[in-house]
């Protein structure tokens, strides 16, 4: 899979960082329980039904912990699972097993959440041109792994930060003095930066959209809590210049309706912000 923030170095710095904040001066716990040489072996118990995702970043968190220790992967990331199946085993000292359990199990648990809310999503546009797309609405410190979930789950990486894209937002546009003063500045600025960045305008209704492609100069518009019948004039009004992007109040009930409309993305910030956790847990054998 080839998602640009997951690189090696970016992953590594996650889960050294995770380790610190967990771990600190050491697991007084198992140091103090557990004989140093003590050896054991736990297996990843699948205790839902779901999709799930981590098991590369769990293969890569015990090895930074401990490279001695020996993981056999049983269920790859983004297969279907189900109560009682097996993830992975893993083998070695007794102590370092311990340790990493929590962040493995911390990570598995939510990105299995999210790469499983990503395909009942997915599912139910299946068909129609438009694509899933997560937001920003992360958790922080954590949004590497999420955004990893939604790409596992079968969804669409939206920009990662602030610094890959730029979007014109509500805010934006109302402290520039609108659309087309907010548009000019950005253009000036990424010219003046020598900045090659996609730019989206998010609008609020119909006048807002035909005075961004009157404007012009971008590539995206954000129609933002449109009705669908008021997203399908919109649709009319763009006719293909421009891709679009429907945001805001999108649920499992409405987003087929809205994904009907013919937009080319739909953001859903549930994906990342309001997921059920898959009940996962490891355990000694």
């Amino acid at each position: 899979m080839e998602l640009s923030y997951l690189s090696e170095q970016a992953i590594d710095k996650f889960i050294t960082e995770a380790l610190q904040e967990d771990v600190g001066d050491g697991d007084h716990s198992s140091l103090a329980a557990i004989p140093a040489e003590s050896k054991s072996k736990a297996q990843l118990l699948i205790k839902d039904e779901g999709i799930i995702a981590g098991i590369a970043l769990a293969e890569k968190i015990f090895d930074k912990f401990d490279n001695t220790l020996v993981v056999n992967t049983l269920i790859r990331d983004g297969e279907s699972v189900k109560k009682g199946d097996v993830g992975f085993t893993v083998e070695g000292s007794a102590r370092s097993i311990l340790t990493c359990e929590r962040l493995v199990l911390n990570c598995m648990q939510r990105m299995s959440g999210i790469a499983t809310y990503t395909d009942e999503m997915t599912t139910l546009i299946k068909g129609t041109t438009a694509k899933l797309l997560d937001t920003r609405k992360t958790t922080p410190n954590f949004r590497i792994a999420e955004k990893w979930a939604v790409a596992i789950g079968g969804g669409t990486n939206h920009r990662f930060g602030l610094y890959d894209m730029v979007m014109l937002k509500d805010n934006h546009i109302d402290f520039a003095g609108g659309i087309e003063k907010a548009i000019k500045a950005t253009k000036k600025y990424l010219a003046d930066t020598g900045r090659n960045l996609k730019i989206e305008v998010e609008t609020r209704n119909l006048q807002e959209v035909e005075e961004v492609v009157k404007t012009g100069g971008i590539d995206i518009i954000m129609l933002d809590n449109m009705i669908p019948s008021v997203m399908k004039d919109a649709i009319r009004i763009i006719d293909g210049k421009y891709q679009t992007e429907a945001s805001g109040g999108i649920t499992e009930r409405n987003i087929r309706e809205v994904a009907e409309c013919g937009v080319d993305f739909i953001s859903v910030g549930a994906l990342t912000h309001s997921v059920k956790s898959l009940d996962i847990s490891l355990k000694a054998i």
